[in-house]
């Protein structure tokens, strides 16, 4: 069956910003051949078995020239696979989408053009900057400013928005062929690096003004330049960089597949996040003593549940045996609100929680019942704290505590700690969600590897933990869930308190 080529804009920076259609045709792809500026985090989306191929051009430095490229995109969709050419901003807005697609259409290739958001309407959102505005500007003009001379300066620097690309180190010419056909020195002007990103880099000014902050701030392409009275509504409109946590680098350690809660609560206070996985949930090696307790589950009085993967796991073995949820007649426990979420999840009903989402907590939900001689089961990681069925068992209850899965440290932690904190700028604050992460952060990277970076705390127990290997906590969130240790991030840099989740 002959493959197909797609051509998909990225967008211009923040991943989230591809489209719906983008993101579905990433997750089918075979092939992915992507540009400097595309954002990484996309590649992710794919299948595992997908080809990830950089082929992008940095300025004089091309991994592949043009012609290269077009060839192995050709060759790919010859052999059947589904070839995604991702592109960032728009594939047909100085992308050279066009040419790859007419180079597509004379070999008599299949192709679909997916269209993404530009940087300049990214500039316009995360900036505060509108391209248009009722009474300041209602036509806005794209020029490349790369050749400076292949331009008409004399038409289109009359445009009442200009926006520029590629043109950075090259703007005090720009700037003076602008001026020299008739714009005023004084007219607004903005140059921006890295839009829509966590280290967005604005410098505003004007035309007589903004090549020298560009020279005297250091700026580097990749950039955008807008040009116009617009500029001067960013003082009103520029929400995205007023973000609490705006500009801060912040490592998740939480295990893959399950930082996604965390990441997102951050990414939508402005931080960048880094998912740096320092444990990996695995299933138990032997599943006999669980399998033996759900062909029994009709004895059990009470069912705890002290995480979420507990409850993942304990419905997986439920869902291999014989046995299903008719043969629960026990009441049911959670250690806190994600874990109550995972039950809710399969329409079960939680009928005990704790105030504090520990051990402890969890306990002094226990301490109206009368637990002598009552079945408990408890299904939970290999390794994890004997403070529950310990103080249980004491109050009476026979507790059978069965492995459902167990915490490992992930292979590449090591060499992926020695990449995020062997640099010269260190992120600014880690996460620790379990005295596992910290564990295994510790035994990879070495406490000594934290030194100047702010460390946050899920809870006292993981806090502990930290404090006894050397690990100073600089911030513990009062509620011992993912809201309460954002709540507590933020407290690091900002006195205002985010907006609730719910």
């Amino acid at each position: 069956m002959p493959g197909k080529i797609y051509l998909i804009g990225a967008g211009p920076g923040d991943p989230e910003l591809i489209t719906c259609k983008g993101r579905r045709i990433l997750e089918e792809a075979d092939s992915i051949l992507y540009d400097h500026l595309a954002p990484a985090a996309l590649l992710e989306l794919a299948p595992t078995h997908a080809e990830r191929l950089y082929v992008g051009k940095k300025k004089s430095v091309h991994a592949f020239s043009q012609e290269e490229v077009v060839r192995m995109l050709i060759e790919r969709v010859r052999r059947g696979l589904t070839v995604v050419r991702l592109k960032g901003g728009d594939p047909f807005l100085f992308g050279r989408g066009g040419e790859e697609a007419e180079a597509l259409a004379e070999a008599g290739i299949a192709f679909e053009i997916v269209p993404g958001v530009t940087s300049a309407s990214g500039i316009a959102a995360y900036s505060g900057v509108p391209l248009t505005h009722r009474g300041q500007s209602s036509a806005v003009t794209f020029v490349t400013g790369h050749e400076v001379d292949a331009a008409d300066w004399s038409k289109v620097g009359q445009a009442e928005t200009l926006v520029i690309f590629m043109g950075l180190t090259a703007f005090a010419e720009i700037a003076r062929e602008l001026v020299k056909h008739g714009r005023s020195a004084e007219t607004p002007a903005m140059a921006v690096r890295w839009a829509t990103r966590p280290d967005q880099e604005t410098l505003t000014g004007t035309l007589a003004t903004l090549p020298a902050l560009i020279v005297q701030s250091g700026m580097k392409p990749p950039a955008t330049i807008i040009v116009g009275e617009v500029v001067r509504l960013r003082e009103k409109l520029n929400w995205y960089e007023q973000l609490p946590l705006f500009g801060k680098q912040i490592v998740v350690t939480r295990a893959k597949g399950q930082a996604d809660a965390l990441s997102a609560r951050l990414r939508a206070l402005g931080a960048g996040v880094i998912e740096l996985p320092t444990i990996e949930i695995q299933p138990a090696p032997d599943y006999t003593p669980l399998d033996r307790a759900i062909s029994n589950l009709h004895s059990y009085d009470w069912l705890i549940f002290t995480s979420a993967n507990g409850v993942r796991y304990f419905l997986e073995r439920l869902d291999a045996s014989s046995t299903d949820l008719r043969s629960l007649g026990a009441r049911i426990c959670a250690i806190g609100p994600a874990t109550r979420a995972a039950v809710e999840a399969v329409h079960l009903k939680v009928d005990l929680m704790g105030r504090e989402y520990v051990a402890e907590g969890l306990l002094d939900a226990f301490a109206t019942h009368d637990l002598a001689g009552k079945r408990v089961l408890l299904p939970r990681a290999a390794v994890a704290r004997d403070l529950v069925p310990a103080e249980l068992a004491r109050r009476g209850a026979l507790v059978d505590m069965v492995e459902a899965y167990r915490t490992v440290a992930p292979e590449q932690a090591v060499r992926q700690a020695a990449g995020i904190f062997g640099g010269a700028r260190k992120p600014d604050c880690i996460t620790f969600t379990s005295s596992s992460t910290v564990q295994n952060f510790a035994a990879a990277a070495g406490a000594a590897a934290l030194e100047g970076v702010a460390v946050a705390s899920i809870g006292p127990i993981t806090t502990r933990t930290a404090r006894d290997l050397g690990i100073e906590v600089t911030a513990e969130a009062t509620v011992f869930s993912v809201d309460g240790l954002v709540e507590a991030i933020v407290g690091l840099y900002t006195e205002m308190t985010p907006p609730s989740s719910e």
